[in-house]
């Protein structure tokens, strides 16, 4: 596999804060890090307490991943939403469900005890290319 392996980088994304890629487009599929919602340009973190503008800013990021990656949101079959508390859950579909115009892809949700920067929810997906 090593050689139909690219790796996708933008700056309509967060720049990776540790060993790891933003995107990885292999075997047909796109793979999106994780994203919290840290604004790309400043490279502060967005929305502090506020869930549904920390979900927008992920959507925002995830976005921009795909799009580097030459895909989008209708092309998602797999997410995963992690939470640092589940009340969230609603909120954060709320937000989440506004980017899917057709049928939504495959998702999990989880809880989780804590996200990097102090983040209250963070989202990765899998995408054809």
């Amino acid at each position: 596999m090593g050689t139909d392996r690219k790796i996708v980088s933008t700056s309509s994304a967060p720049s990776a804060i540790g060993p790891y890629s933003q995107g990885v487009v292999a075997g047909g599929l796109v793979f999106c890090s994780g994203q919290i919602a840290i604004d790309p340009r400043s490279g502060a973190m967005v929305g502090a307490g506020d869930v549904m503008a920390q979900a927008q800013q992920v959507m925002e990021n995830l976005k921009g991943v795909l799009s580097a990656a030459g895909t989008s949101f209708d092309r998602v079959v797999k997410t995963t939403i992690f939470l640092v508390n589940m009340s969230d859950f609603s909120a954060v579909n709320e937000v989440y469900g506004a980017y899917f115009s057709g049928a939504p892809p495959a998702r999990a949700t989880v809880q989780v005890s804590a996200l990097p920067r102090g983040a209250l929810v963070e989202i990765d997906a899998i995408a054809t290319a």
